[in-house]
């Protein structure tokens, strides 16, 4: 396979948990409602539509997804021939995101109003539209292997449309991203001063905390598209986590209880982070040269610590 696909496809994203909903990647039991700080009406619709585009935004990355492992076996200049030795890997299905789109379409009318992040919304899933019955025609269509039937003549038809089609998804998405990552990163340290304002640097700051730095430090991480860390942004996003960790044990030197699930994994997870820069540092920050499958470790990693999240934040009184 080529290059890029030693990168797991979980690079490209994780990158959107939202600021106040459960995890989009495990989601626990439901359980009674804790108690929270008393937080402005405005502050929360601000999360609400945040957590509409968060939630459209990791049910799509499956788009993404679907179109890496296509590019992974298939010559992007040639199109397929239907003789590829991994053509059976086609491209991965679609999820139905009828509600997230529809949600998200929504929000965009909803105060406050954000025009740049509203309208990249509205592009964004609009340029979804465009590709998604694309992928979904062609993962069939390598599914059933009926390039063996017709000498991969619709192989290469579909090939000539997705190839634009993608790009412009891409370009879309991206945009989209950079607009809601500001966006959440104001959100973030509202929703942070609010906590401290109403209950002080406690369990529940102190969560917030560490998981709004991890975010940050995964915002830096590496994709099949942009597989050169910026090792500058990199190491700021790193100190910013270091930071918040020194916060935890410090507040766990005073409260034995400390911040509850998270703490442990929330320190190893440090450790990694490091050794993985090591790592980066030797290649000039190419992920591709020794250090995809720590990335890949340390994706995984991210993901048990917001599950962890949740479940420790319902147990925060």
């Amino acid at each position: 396979m080529k290059a890029s696909s030693l990168l797991s496809l979980a690079l490209a994203a994780l990158l959107c948990t939202a600021s106040a909903a459960p995890s989009a990647f495990a989601q626990a039991a439901p359980q009674a409602a804790p108690k929270r700080p008393a937080q402005d009406p405005e502050l929360q619709a601000a999360i609400a539509k945040s957590n509409a585009y968060t939630a459209l935004a990791n049910r799509t990355l499956r788009a993404i997804e679907s179109w890496d492992r296509y590019k992974s076996w298939v010559d992007m200049k040639k199109g397929p021939t239907g003789k590829e030795r991994y053509i059976s890997y086609g491209l991965y299905s679609l999820y139905d995101v009828t509600s997230e789109i529809a949600k998200a379409e929504a929000a965009t009318g909803q105060a406050p109003g954000q025009p740049e992040l509203d309208g990249a919304v509205k592009r964004y899933i609009a340029a979804y539209q465009e590709l998604a019955p694309l992928i979904t025609r062609a993962e069939r269509y390598y599914e059933r292997k009926d390039y063996r039937a017709d000498n991969a003549a619709e192989g290469r038809e579909l090939h000539a449309r997705m190839v634009p089609t993608a790009e412009a998804f891409l370009r879309e998405r991206a945009a989209f991203d950079g607009q809601l990552g500001a966006y959440k990163r104001g959100i973030d340290a509202r929703e942070l001063a609010a906590i401290e304002a109403s209950e002080g640097r406690q369990a529940r700051w102190q969560l917030r905390n560490i998981m709004i730095n991890a975010r940050a430090v995964m915002d830096r991480m590496p994709s099949n598209e942009k597989p050169i860390v910026d090792l500058a942004a990199f190491d700021a996003a790193l100190a910013g986590y270091a930071a918040a960790i020194r916060e935890m044990d410090a507040f766990k030197d005073k409260n034995q209880s400390g911040v509850p699930i998270i703490d442990s994994q929330a320190s190893s997870w440090l450790g990694a982070l490091r050794d993985f820069r090591e790592k980066l540092g030797k290649s000039k920050g190419d992920v591709r040269k020794g250090a995809a499958n720590d990335a890949n470790r340390i994706v995984s990693s991210y993901n048990m610590m917001v599950s962890l999240s949740d479940s420790a934040a319902r147990m925060i009184r």
